[in-house]
């Protein structure tokens, strides 16, 4: 009997991966391309979404021939993809009608404040779950079309599309045939009713979105089409948004299991089971998966704007390592941060504040400050971040968090993952599978077509790889948060509305 395997497209923010799983759940082969990033101004985040389409027509035949296997011997591809990420494009020539805007693009911070000031503003946090915000897909989609001469005519007449990029890559793949998307990406475009799972009539006029630009939308975990381009004949299983592919990777099925992935910004999603938790305390209430004919699973998230991407601008801006895992030796000659803090609100603050307007501060400079002490901040900012959001997570869920489940590129600096057991007062694991979003993707893809036969049968294949203990003081841990938190407040109301 040939063996057959699971592919998973990884689109990210910084890169679009695909990679080959086998039946265990190990790594078969991966090929990997990155795409360009575009800042055309301050604040603006840009991506070519033509490029990031040619990178998967590019990847496709690679990953499978570094794995030594055929077209035939693949069951299922599942996309994970970089979430709110927001592209319209033209339905007849395939050509989107300008770059794709990224989920840390700011320009929509003076459209925001116009909207939180309109009637039935309060309504869509009720409707979407979401807080109106930068972050998500509706503000831009409404950008777009604002800046765009005729384009919300040619919208409601249904010759441009518009999509998050697993939309755009299934479109694609499948021959220009399915505009479609999955409930996890949708609903973080605050014009998605959280509890009906589809489009809300109210969101989309308070946004002023035509419905004939939207994709359908479909659960996480069913049938997207059958691919003719990149993987033809090969049926596409899954698609999810790549925090809650992470949070499948982790195999966090039962409620108040709860994963963090650490890349370039960092995501904490804990299971709330099939109950739609409100936040009170800044968290984002968002589905989790649904699978095909079952109800939908949620999750209540804390979304860290900037984490690994403030080691990037401590490598690429400022110039003090030449690369990222040089962090962690320089952090290590000095025994603390000297009284140094970093707070990077390079995009505003996410979770659990929701402050647009605030942005960045390095605050306790002193004579006596070194580039270790500023390695040892710029960890430190990762972590107390981390710490707010499962202080947030455990007032609005009822659960005490007592493991947390980590992932992501980040997790191999050790000296990370102890301070944030420190400060979180909790052990980390983490597993042995590093690729969680794309092995997430590849789960459900498999489950989807029965490659795997249930969710007992991903378990088994989860198993630890490393794991951090608390370990501080806790007067030590007390006060070096609250002068986290006098920190924060440095870095309120910097950007003054127009």
């Amino acid at each position: 009997m040939t063996d057959r395997y699971v592919v998973a497209i990884d689109q990210g923010t910084t890169s679009t991966r695909c990679i080959v799983f086998d039946r265990r759940g190990q790594l078969v082969s991966l090929a990997q391309q990155e795409h360009k990033q575009y800042f055309p101004r301050p604040g603006w985040v840009e991506h070519d979404a033509m490029e990031i389409w040619r990178n998967v027509e590019r990847l496709a035949p690679r990953v499978l021939s570094r794995a030594g296997i055929g077209l035939d011997q693949v069951a299922a591809v599942g996309i994970a993809n970089q979430r709110e990420t927001t592209v319209i494009w033209d339905r007849r020539t395939g050509v989107p009608v300008g770059r794709a805007i990224i989920w840390q693009d700011t320009r929509t911070d003076a459209l925001v404040h116009s909207l939180l000031a309109q009637p039935g503003a309060s309504d869509i946090s009720e409707i979407s779950g979401l807080p109106l915000a930068t972050y998500f897909s509706g503000p831009r989609l409404r950008w777009i079309l604002d800046h765009t001469p005729g384009l919300r005519e040619r919208g409601e007449r249904g010759e441009v599309l518009c999509g998050t990029m697993e939309t755009w890559l299934i479109w694609n793949l499948t021959g220009r045939t399915q505009h479609v998307t999955d409930v996890t990406n949708a609903s973080r475009t605050m014009l998605l009713d959280v509890r009906s799972l589809d489009w809300s009539p109210r969101a989309l006029d308070f946004f002023g979105i035509p419905r004939a630009m939207l994709p359908a939308v479909r659960p996480s975990i069913g049938g997207f089409g059958t691919a003719s381009e990149g993987f033809p004949g090969v049926r596409i299983g899954a698609a999810l948004g790549d925090q809650q592919a992470a949070l499948f990777g982790q195999t966090c099925f039962t409620p108040g299991e709860a994963k963090c992935t650490y890349g370039t910004g960092s995501f904490l999603l804990l299971n709330t089971g099939p109950d739609l938790v409100r936040s009170d305390n800044g968290l984002l209430s968002t589905v989790a998966y649904q699978i095909a004919g079952a109800p939908a699973v949620y999750a209540l998230e804390g979304s860290i704007a900037i984490t690994g991407s403030l080691v990037q601008w401590f490598r690429d801006q400022l110039e003090l390592i030449s690369s990222a895992p040089e962090i962690e030796t320089l952090a290590r000659t000095v025994a603390d941060n000297g009284g140094c803090y970093i707070v990077p609100a390079f995009s505003g603050l996410y979770a659990p504040y929701w402050r647009s307007e605030a942005r960045g501060v390095i605050v306790g400079l002193t004579s006596y400050i070194t580039k270790g002490h500023l390695a040892r901040a710029v960890l430190e900012a990762t972590a107390w971040q981390t710490r707010e959001v499962v202080d947030a997570m455990n007032a609005n869920s009822g659960l005490t968090l007592t493991t947390l489940k980590v992932d992501g590129g980040m997790t191999a600096d050790n000296l990370l993952m102890q301070m944030i057991a420190d400060v979180l007062d909790v052990p980390l694991v983490r597993p042995l599978a590093v690729e969680t979003v794309s092995l997430g993707a590849a789960y459900a893809a498999g489950l989807a077509v029965g490659y795997w036969p249930d969710l007992d049968g991903l378990r088994s294949n989860w198993h630890i790889a490393g794991q951090w203990m608390p370990a501080m003081d806790p007067g030590v841990r007390d006060l070096e948060y609250a002068n986290w938190r006098r920190a924060v407040e440095r870095t309120f109301d910097w950007i003054q509305p127009a």
